[in-house]
């Protein structure tokens, strides 16, 4: 519908009317936190493409029989899953650059049959024990 989809941009007749709901509806799930749209510096409400599908779902899983509470506590945790997926993409993404940025970086298995380099990649058994090791360490690990 729109390139970003967080951008609040509709307006709530526009809005409504993409949700297949009356405006009231809207001002009424604004009012309980169920889908709260962004402001305009007036006050009034614009809806992002994400506002208009979670309507859109507020909608369908009503017509299930599920609550408004349990709908609403279903949106938290798919805003918690979508915050938590950026989260570790972006974790991923620092991991990669200090990996890149450490190139003396080796890991080391200790086990009953001594110490042994480990290549990247490769699992340990639970029953060994790893040791990072950094050629000139400071040793502040």
């Amino acid at each position: 519908m729109v390139e970003d989809e967080d951008a609040p941009i509709f307006a709530i007749a526009v809005a409504a009317e993409f949700a297949g709901m009356h405006p009231q509806t809207l001002r009424q799930y604004d009012r309980i936190g169920l889908v709260v749209p962004g402001r305009t510096r007036g006050g009034s409400r614009r809806y992002s493409a994400r506002n208009i599908a979670q309507l859109r779902e507020v909608a369908r899983l009503s017509a299930d029989g599920m609550s408004l509470p349990a709908i609403a506590r279903l949106l938290d945790l798919e805003d918690e899953v979508r915050m938590l997926r950026r989260r570790v993409v972006d974790l991923e993404g620092a991991l990669r650059a200090e990996r890149e940025n450490r190139p003396g970086v080796r890991v080391f298995a200790a086990g009953a049959s001594g110490v042994v380099p480990v290549p990247s990649g490769r699992r340990i058994r639970r029953s060994t024990d790893i040791v990072l090791w950094r050629p000139g360490g400071r040793g502040e690990d």
